[in-house]
């Protein structure tokens, strides 16, 4: 087409809004144009990108052997309501109902109606396997929309459902999907790592996210150098920086610490490293019995120095409902207000779930569950009993030894352009 029938509209200026370069150069290169937050328009130019971006998905996902169909942007809001997830996936789904009242989803993905789509088309396992695939618009209402199309809340979207015979059937279409998703970026161009992730509210066990390395991206990219071992932050295993726990050396000693209600403030007063402290996350978990809504409260801890990973936390037996206690609530189980919690001496019994660092540390400092002052010197088995759960709790950081003994991790920004899921039987049952 000549130039002289083609529209491009370019700008001198990128808006202020658009914050990373991304943004700034598709603003200004007139390839989408802003019409509400996190909705663009495809002008001309971007449109003929995504056109050929969508060939070569399409393309090497008909060499899979997948299916492309189309389903609608608009669910029934029934379909939703059998898997659970009309009410697991909270705000980020928009609802809408038509004019006799009934409820509908806009798609954000597509698991519930090609899984009606197969419930009522396929008779036999003889029929299987199968892949289905549609590019089709999504709308996910993200809180905070920003970076362009990298946090949009409407945009085009590849998404592929396979259904097989067996676990072995699933594994192996698992495999032909990875493999296929690895020549996609390969043909991109772009530099990515696949990464060990959680599955989230996608449900099932086992599944890769796809990063693209960018010091733009939100995702921390968790890997290590010398290996192939590679996860996203949610996932990636932490292990204890003691192999075993070393012997007591110090007395127990109740020390003044005023005002000093976070590890950083007590570490200062004591003059003592950070990673000597050990911080306590309250946490309470509610259940329904016979009408009757009973408690049981949880005291969570980390070394000071690292952070709580809250999707490991809701692996833990028991706490996947939990929330983080009251003020109220702490006064009453611990007789002490919040930033002066341990472990040792509680006013009524908790179950202690330690962080497999802390499990393994000796002569720690803790809350002394007293306004201004805390423990020094506390050691397990001694002083406070061996905790009731040990688990994987932080968030790893660079350094680290790599879960497959091969070396230390790094951490790298990314942004995930794709993510493969082993669903189980999740949605077919």
């Amino acid at each position: 087409m000549r130039a002289s029938r083609f529209f491009i509209s370019t700008l001198k200026e990128a808006p202020s809004d658009a914050e990373i370069v991304s943004h700034q150069l598709m603003m200004r290169a007139g390839m989408i144009k802003r019409l509400g937050s996190g909705i663009y328009t495809y002008m001309p130019m971007g449109l003929r990108v995504i056109r050929k971006v969508e060939a070569i998905v399409r393309e090497e996902m008909n060499k899979s052997a997948a299916i492309e169909l189309l389903m609608p942007l608009i669910q029934p809001a029934e379909l939703w309501q059998e898997t659970g997830r009309w009410d697991k996936m909270g705000a980020e789904l928009l609802r809408i109902k038509d004019r006799h009242g009934r409820e509908f989803a806009f798609q954000p993905t597509a698991e519930e109606v090609i899984t009606d789509v197969v419930r009522s088309e396929i008779k036999s396992y003889r029929q299987l396997p199968l892949n289905f695939y549609h590019i089709q618009t999504k709308f996910r209402d993200e809180r905070r929309p920003r970076f362009g199309l990298m946090r949009g809340r409407e945009f085009t979207m590849k998404d592929a459902y396979s259904f097989d015979r067996d676990l072995a059937g699933m594994q192996a279409s698992y495999q032909i999907m990875y493999d296929a998703y690895v020549r996609i970026f390969n043909r991109f161009g772009l530099k990515f790592r696949a990464v060990a992730a959680d599955n989230g509210a996608i449900g099932g066990t086992g599944s890769h996210e796809f990063h693209v390395i960018a010091s733009t991206g939100e995702d921390a990219v968790v890997y290590c150098p010398t290996s192939d071992y590679a996860a996203n932050m949610e996932a990636a295993e932490a292990l204890p920086l003691n192999a075993t726990r070393p012997a007591a050396t110090q007395a127990l000693t109740k020390v003044a610490t005023p005002d000093a209600t976070k590890c950083e403030l007590v570490a200062e007063q004591l003059k003592l490293p950070l990673a000597h402290t050990v911080k306590t996350l309250a946490l309470t978990v509610e259940t329904e019995k016979d009408g009757k809504t009973a408690k049981q409260y949880f005291m969570l801890l980390l070394r000071g120095d690292h952070e709580l990973n809250e999707v490991k936390l809701g692996k833990v037996a028991g706490l996947a409902a939990h929330r983080f206690s009251t003020e109220a609530e702490i006064l009453e189980v611990y007789g002490c207000v919040p930033g002066y919690l341990g472990p040792v001496g509680t006013k009524a019994p908790v179950t202690v779930v330690a962080d497999r660092t802390v499990a393994n540390m000796a002569d720690f400092v803790c809350g002394a569950n007293d306004a201004g002052f805390h423990y020094t010197g506390a050691n397990w088995g001694r002083d406070v009993a061996e905790p009731a759960i040990v688990a994987d709790l932080r968030n790893v950081v660079e350094g680290d030894a790599s879960p497959d003994g091969k070396g230390v991790l790094a951490i790298e920004r990314g942004i995930e352009v794709g993510h493969v899921f082993q669903l189980g039987t999740a949605y077919s049952e």
